[in-house]
Order: C-alpha cells, then sequence, then structure tokens
C-alpha cells in the first residue's frame, strides 16, 4: 500500500507538472508579477514534494541527476552570480572590480554596495532563475519514460495550439478588447500575450517539439508494394498522426497571423537547416522525412499563409526601413554599457534603470527592454556569465547531435529534432527581439535545453536491447 501511494503521488506531480507548463503562457505569458509567482510558487512546491518522497523511498536522486551534472550546475552558478549581484559587498571591492559604478552611485558614502544598480529587481530575477532551474530539475526526475516524455511534447504541442487557434480568431474577431484579460485587440494575432513577437516565439518553440513528435512518429517498416503503402497511411491517420500535422497547420497559421518578421523566418530558417542537418546524418532515413519537411515548407507557406496573412507579412517586411527603427541605435548606446560593466554587468532585470542614463536624445521610445537577447544578457550579466549561458545553449545543441546521429531510439531522436530546431530558431529570433525576458518563453526554452539533454541520456542503457530486438529506419 505504501508503494503504491508513493506511485501514485509521483503521478500526481507529475500531472501537475503538465498542467503547469499548459497554464504558463495562457496569464499574458506569465508577464506579470503574480502571474511569474504562480510559476515560482508551483515549481518550488513540486520539487520539494519531490524530493522529500525521495528521502522517504531512499531513491539516489543524485545518482538520476549525474547525467545532467554539467548542465544543472552550469544554470545553477548563473543564479549563484546574480544572488552575489544584489548582496551587499564591501565597496571598496565593488568599486575595484567595477569602477564605473561611481557613476551611477557616485563617491562611495556607505561601507556596504551592490554590483547591481537594482538590487529589487535582481532578486526578482533570481526568483524567476530558481524558478527556471526547478523546472530544468522537475523534467529530469519526473520524465523517466518514453511514455512521460511523449505526454510532455504533447502537452506544449497543445498549448502551441490553444494559443494558435485563439490568437488567429481573436484577431479575426474585429473586437477591441480582447477576450481573456481584455486587453487592446487588434487584426495581428498575440495569442494570450500582450507582444507579438512573444507570441510569434513561443509558437516557434511548440512547433519545433511538434515537428520533432513526428518525425519521431514516421514509420520505419520497408513496404513491398503501393499497397502496403496506402495502408500504412490510411492506418497512420487512424492512429492519430493527421490530428498533430492539423495542429502544426494551425500554428502555422498563427505564427503568420502574428505579421512577426524573424518570429516567421527563424521558423523557416531552422526547420530547413535541422532538416538538411538530418538528410546528411541520419544513418537510414526514410522518404516520410523528407515528405514531411517539404509539406511543411511548401504547403504550410505558400497555402495556408497565402489564405491567412502572408501577403502581409511579405509587404511589412518590403516596407521595413532601418531609418525608422531605433533598435540599431539602442545597441550602440548599449555597447557602451556593455564597455563600462564587462566583468560585473548592472544587474539582472536592470535594462530599464540602467539604459535611461545612457540614452541619447536620438531615442524618443522608452525601451525597457533591449531588443536583443545577447545585448540584454550582456549589459545584465556581464561578458563571462554571458558566455556560461552560451555554453549552456551550445553544449545542448550538442547533445542533439550526438541523439541524431548516434541513438536508434525514434522518440529519443525526433525529440532531438525538435530541440535542435528550437534553438536554432531561438538563436535567430533573439538577435533582434527579448523572448527571453518573458517567463513562459524562458521557461519553454529551458525545457528545450532539458530534453535535449534527455534525448541523449533518457533510457539510455535500454538502447542496445531495442536496436537488437528491431530496425529503425529514418
Amino acid at each position: 500500500m505504501f508503494s503504491n501511494s508513493i506511485k501514485n503521488i509521483n503521478v500526481l506531480l507529475f500531472n501537475c507538472f503538465l498542467l503547469l507548463i499548459f497554464w504558463l503562457p495562457i496569464p499574458l505569458g506569465s508577464n506579470r508579477a503574480w502571474a511569474w509567482g504562480i510559476i515560482e510558487v508551483a515549481a518550488f512546491l513540486m520539487l520539494a514534494t519531490y524530493l522529500l518522497l525521495a528521502i522517504k523511498t531512499n531513491e539516489n536522486v543524485v545518482n538520476a541527476l549525474k547525467p545532467y551534472k554539467l548542465l544543472i550546475v552550469s544554470f545553477l552558478l548563473v543564479q549563484l552570480w546574480v544572488v552575489i549581484q544584489y548582496t551587499p559587498l564591501p565597496s571598496s571591492l565593488v568599486y575595484a572590480i567595477s569602477p564605473h559604478l561611481i557613476d551611477v552611485y557616485g563617491a562611495p558614502k556607505n561601507e556596504f554596495q551592490t554590483f547591481s544598480v537594482s538590487p529589487s529587481d535582481s532578486y526578482i530575477a533570481s526568483l524567476k532563475g530558481v524558478a527556471y532551474l526547478a523546472l530544468m530539475l522537475l523534467s529530469i526526475l519526473l520524465v523517466t519514460s518514453e511514455k512521460r516524455l511523449k505526454q510532455l511534447l504533447l502537452v506544449m504541442v497543445c498549448s502551441g495550439t490553444f494559443q494558435a487557434v485563439y490568437g488567429s480568431l481573436q484577431a479575426m474577431s474585429g473586437n477591441e478588447l480582447s477576450w481573456i484579460f481584455e486587453v487592446q485587440n487588434s487584426t495581428i494575432a498575440t495569442g494570450s500575450f500582450i507582444y507579438k513577437n512573444h507570441f510569434a516565439n513561443f509558437l516557434l518553440l511548440c512547433l519545433s517539439m511538434g515537428v520533432g513528435l513526428l518525425v519521431a512518429s514516421l514509420s520505419k517498416n520497408k513496404f513491398i508494394n503501393k499497397r502496403a503503402q496506402i495502408r500504412e497511411l490510411i492506418g497512420s491517420l487512424l492512429k492519430g498522426k493527421a490530428i498533430l500535422r492539423i495542429a502544426l497547420a494551425l500554428m502555422v497559421i498563427g505564427l503568420v497571423m502574428s505579421r512577426s518578421r524573424m518570429g516567421n523566418a527563424a521558423f523557416f530558417i531552422a526547420m530547413s537547416a535541422t532538416g538538411i542537418f538530418a538528410f546528411i546524418y541520419y544513418k537510414h532515413r526514410s522518404k516520410g522525412l523528407s515528405i514531411l519537411l517539404v509539406s511543411l515548407l511548401v504547403i504550410d507557406t505558400f497555402i495556408l499563409g497565402a489564405w491567412f496573412g502572408l501577403d502581409k507579412l511579405k509587404t511589412r517586411i518590403e516596407q521595413t526601413a532601418l531609418s525608422q527603427e531605433s533598435r540599431d541605435e539602442v545597441n550602440i548606446y548599449g555597447l557602451e554599457l556593455i564597455n563600462d560593466f564587462t566583468i560585473t554587468g548592472t544587474g539582472a532585470g536592470t535594462f530599464y534603470t540602467i539604459f535611461p542614463m545612457v540614452k541619447g536624445d536620438d531615442i524618443k521610445l522608452f525601451y525597457d527592454h533591449a531588443h536583443n537577447d545577447y545585448l540584454q544578457f550582456t549589459i545584465e550579466y556581464g561578458i563571462p556569465i554571458t558566455m556560461l549561458l552560451a555554453a549552456i545553449v551550445l553544449m545542448s545543441l550538442k547533445q542533439t547531435i550526438y541523439t541524431m546521429r548516434k541513438r536508434q531510439n525514434s522518440l529519443m531522436k525526433g525529440t532531438a529534432f525538435g530541440c535542435m530546431m528550437a534553438i536554432i530558431g531561438m538563436l535567430i529570433h533573439s538577435s533582434v527581439d527579448f523572448n527571453l525576458q518573458s517567463p513562459a518563453n524562458a521557461s519553454y526554452f529551458v525545457l528545450v535545453l532539458t530534453l535535449a539533454w534527455q534525448s541523449r541520456h533518457l533510457l539510455r542503457g535500454q538502447s542496445h536491447h531495442k536496436k537488437a530486438a528491431q530496425p529503425h529506419n529514418y
């Protein structure tokens, strides 16, 4: 009975984890204090409950986390640095390491000072970061089987599909206010997000995982004749592959209707790049992989896009002029901040506090974020920690390459495909926007990075049995 109770609590924890993943984008992308507070409380409670159960059952959590130690330790070091940023330290030490802080604080008046120019904002950023770490650990500890991995991927796809349908219908409704939270509505799809590019980036992540799931479901059988192929096609439609394909089409519609230039470009570039890699490095790929990628590029882009606003997106791209954009000036002034706070940064979450101190009269708009995640992270965290963040992303990308080349498990290879696509898409989109400043997007990207590692290590000891039991063709 005790064993069954523990098992039931574990199942409940996993279901709560899935529910939280689906919930994340709904309250305005969780980009409000009360909304990201829900993420923090839920993630901390679930992780604490799991650890208490592990203590009761003498489960070796450290052993379960061992394959991911490099990812976890690197991410933990980033969070520890943020704590150091808002912790009062001797003024002499602070000014010695970051002398330009004297321009912000003035001559030393207090015995203690912080590296962060806004310690309260850095404290808030720290809580978010630890919550992301908790989500990472929950994914590693709870997603322990192919069934659970598939369920997590399906929830991410369902979340993206819900956002795409809601955003598209709302954009076509003509209402002045949105149906949820009653924020300003327009003919541009934003889902339950406020900012269209956050919506587009969220769909990019969900689409990537959906494509990976579809790649994982491709037939591994070799057919004797055309009739067998037709039977397999009909069977796959009845088994739900068609529903997944429709979900992807709906998300493409939502992405196009967002009118996000780089969001759309990042998705199609990422899918093309990942597809090319798969063509080169998959040892046994089926024709289904080629057909799938061609259909996504051709059917979704030209047919669905033509019906739902690709022409308007094209017009918007053509009308874009650097003279109408002030983001390049923001980048120039931002480089001054990087030069002044190279090592320590100005503190996590402090961009909107520090940027007005350096911006020129040519920038009339208020920028609470740099429209470039690379720039903002470097300003706020400093170059060393930003390089560590970059290393985390690149290490995760390396895991997907290993899985796609070496592992034989189709679900793991499909998951790696989706993660590679999502990482490439995010790397592109982050160059012109601040998607990782949205808690929903940041949470999903942390999940993508974690799943990239899990695609390599999950059920690793069982792979040789499956390889011996049956061939896996791609």
